[in-house]
């Protein structure tokens, strides 16, 4: 039997990022054939990766590629922050958003089947996918992206690794790249007014419908004569209005100059904004909470259950 020593059980671990002591098996497994060893952890860790797989990915990076008028958007979800630092996911997320642009994939499952190879992984980007769900030992997906391809300019910003944003443009390039730094601060919801979703609109309708009311229970209550409806309604209609324009792109204030709408500022600029992508990681999926002391406390009932 070879001696393991902790120098092999190391080199082991700085080749597939796997726990010390599932090096040192493995190692051992193998009686000292480093190559047999590794080969043994990624059968192993290809399990894991399966077990990895139903876990929620609600963190994660949005990363973008433009060459040209040619670009993708593109969101990679994972569990922890952690990993959103980890330079193979980062590779492959980078290289993902590459494929997209050159490759035009139809949807997730088409981008997938790209041919890709990383970190000893491949030959698609799916089977890279999940090597490193095994090697890092954290699910992770391709949610969402988006190819741009056209007569447009394209200017992108990224904010950190979880906002990022392409804007479709005419005109000055630096105008538009502060356009997408504007989006990422402000969120706007459409270009103008007369683009935000008519069921946006309505729900903001009700908010202001509804306060009114709370307004008028309390006239009531205190003995004041209520509003003409006429009044009432103006003032509804002037919330949903004031909303409207706090979520266009075209009529918000300007963030590096608040005296000027977004639309000003590109007026004199001589540039045009056609359309803007915003992509914010995980918006809209449900994370899991954990109660670590609930947690702690099932642990101990189940080890005294056992003994």
């Amino acid at each position: 039997m070879a001696a393991i020593t902790a120098s092999m059980v190391a080199e082991l671990r700085a080749k597939t990022d796997a726990p010390m002591m599932e090096c040192k098996k493995a190692l051992t497994e193998a009686d000292g054939n480093m190559d047999k060893a590794e080969e043994l952890l990624r059968v192993k860790l290809g399990n894991k990766a399966g077990k990895a797989a139903s876990r929620v990915t609600a963190e994660g990076v949005v990363t973008s590629f433009i060459n040209g008028t040619t670009g993708a958007l593109l969101e990679v979800n994972c569990e922890t922050d952690f990993v959103t630092k980890n330079d193979s996911f980062l590779a492959l997320a980078n290289k993902a958003a590459e494929l997209i642009a050159l490759h035009n994939p139809a949807d997730v499952p088409a981008l997938c089947a790209l041919a890709y190879s990383q970190d000893g992984f491949g030959p698609t980007l799916e089977d890279v996918r999940k090597g490193l769900i095994g090697k890092i030992g954290e699910n992770m997906s391709f949610r969402r992206f988006k190819r741009f391809a056209g007569t447009s300019q394209l200017a992108a910003y990224l904010h950190g690794t979880r906002i990022g944003v392409v804007v479709e443009f005419d005109g000055n390039e630096a105008a538009a790249k502060d356009v997408a730094m504007h989006v990422a601060a402000m969120k706007p919801v459409a270009l103008t007014s007369a683009d935000v979703p008519a069921e946006l609109i309505e729900k903001e309708r009700a908010v202001a419908a509804g306060k009114a009311e709370e307004d008028r229970k309390v006239a009531e209550a205190a003995g004041k004569a209520a509003q003409p409806a006429e009044i009432v309604a103006k003032r509804i209609e002037g919330g949903v209005q004031k909303f409207l324009k706090e979520v266009s792109l075209f009529n918000q204030a300007f963030v590096k100059n608040d005296k000027l709408s977004v639309e000003q500022m590109l007026k004199a600029a001589g540039t045009n904004v056609k359309a803007f992508t915003l992509y914010v990681v995980g918006e809209g999926i449900e994370k899991k909470v954990d109660d670590f002391a609930a947690e702690v406390a099932a642990q101990v009932a189940a080890a005294k259950v056992g003994a």
